[in-house]
Formats: structure tokens, C-alpha cells, sequence
């Protein structure tokens, strides 16, 4: 049975699918394998996570630089820590992307516990 030429084969797809993602398959490959969970991955999985990442990094970057109601055009960690804390989609990420603050002001704060636990 030949087959139409009109029908890509599967090296012509993963070709296609690798163009159409930025973020590197063998770095997520390398993640995902991390997980003790894990034995095997698929190719269509690691392209779907993959694609699934970079889309939401995306999501996180625009409603980032949406949010930061500057008028650069940049995109800055803080504003990125600010929507993990504001926005409950990306509250889970706050862990990740925690506020930055000078080390002074951790020391007062540290200080200020240490002597709240004193006063019980």
C-alpha cells in the first residue's frame, strides 16, 4: 500500500512541532524526568508540556506587564512577584516569585518576631 503524498509523515510533524516551540525539548525532558515519578516520557507528551509551559509563561508575562501600569516597555521580577501575589491564578507561585526586600528590612522584621515570641 503506498501512501499519498499528501500525508506528512511523522519526522515531517516533529519537525513541524519543533517550530513551533521556543523553550528547549531537552530541557523539559531533563525536568520532567527529575520527578521520581516518572519512567518514561512520550514525544507527543514532552511537546504538549512543552507548548503548555510557553504558553503559560506567556500568560504570566502579559497579564504582568498588563498589570505593572508602567509606561515602559519592560518587564521587571518585581512586577512579576506582583502579580503572583495579586492575582489568585498565579498565587500559587508565590513561593517562586516572593516580593524582594533589602536585607535591613528582613533583619527589622526578623527582630520585630523574634520580639513578638519574647512577649509570650
Amino acid at each position: 500500500m503506498k501512501m499519498s503524498q499528501n500525508t506528512p509523515d511523522k519526522d515531517d510533524q516533529t519537525s513541524t512541532n519543533k517550530k513551533t516551540i521556543s523553550l528547549p525539548m531537552s530541557r523539559v525532558r531533563l525536568i520532567m524526568k527529575s520527578s521520581p515519578d516518572v519512567s518514561s516520557i512520550n514525544q507527543d507528551a514532552l511537546f504538549l508540556t512543552t507548548k503548555a509551559t510557553e504558553l503559560f509563561v506567556q500568560h504570566l508575562a502579559v497579564a504582568s506587564f498588563n498589570g505593572s501600569g508602567k509606561e515602559t516597555n519592560t518587564l521587571s521580577y518585581s512586577d512579576l512577584a506582583q502579580t503572583a501575589e495579586e492575582k489568585e491564578t498565579f498565587h500559587f507561585l508565590t513561593d517562586i516569585l516572593p516580593k524582594k526586600i533589602l536585607a535591613r528590612d528582613y533583619l527589622q522584621s526578623l527582630d520585630q518576631m523574634q520580639d513578638d515570641d519574647a512577649d509570650f
